[in-house]
């Protein structure tokens, strides 16, 4: 879930979903929570609603690695991309920007525009030290 300036909110941002049955956090958020089974509605007209949590901040990168193979509209030689896991827990993957990459070391996560799409701008997941 992304969620952003609809709102009047400036900084892009991230959230899991936490079960209201059991507290299971989840991202991406399931439909249905993997402890006990409680069921995600999310018009959150039939089912209980799901609590947002907020991802974002200090992390630890736990594999790394390079893409050249990049689509059109890329001017860079390649991309670093890794897999972090957050502080509770959960995992994320999204674009490095660091130069020297090392497993285990401490990133801060954000949301942020990942590419621009015929006008149209992707969020994703940027780690940087």
């Amino acid at each position: 879930m992304i969620d952003f300036s609809v709102y009047g909110k400036k900084t892009p941002e991230v959230f899991a979903v936490k079960c209201p049955n059991c507290g299971k956090v989840d991202y991406p958020a399931p439909m249905l929570c993997k402890k006990c089974g409680e069921r995600r509605d999310p018009s959150g007209s039939i089912f209980k609603d799901w609590e947002k949590v907020s991802l974002g901040g200090p992390c630890k990168l736990l594999a790394w690695t390079r893409v050249y193979a990049l689509p059109e509209g890329f001017d860079v030689k390649y991309l670093l991309f890794g897999i972090v896991e957050f502080e509770n827990g959960l995992r994320a993957s999204g674009r490095l920007l660091v130069d020297q990459p090392e497993t285990n070391m401490k990133l801060n996560a954000r949301a942020d525009v990942i590419r621009d799409v015929k006008g149209v701008e992707i969020y994703g997941f940027m780690f940087e030290k």
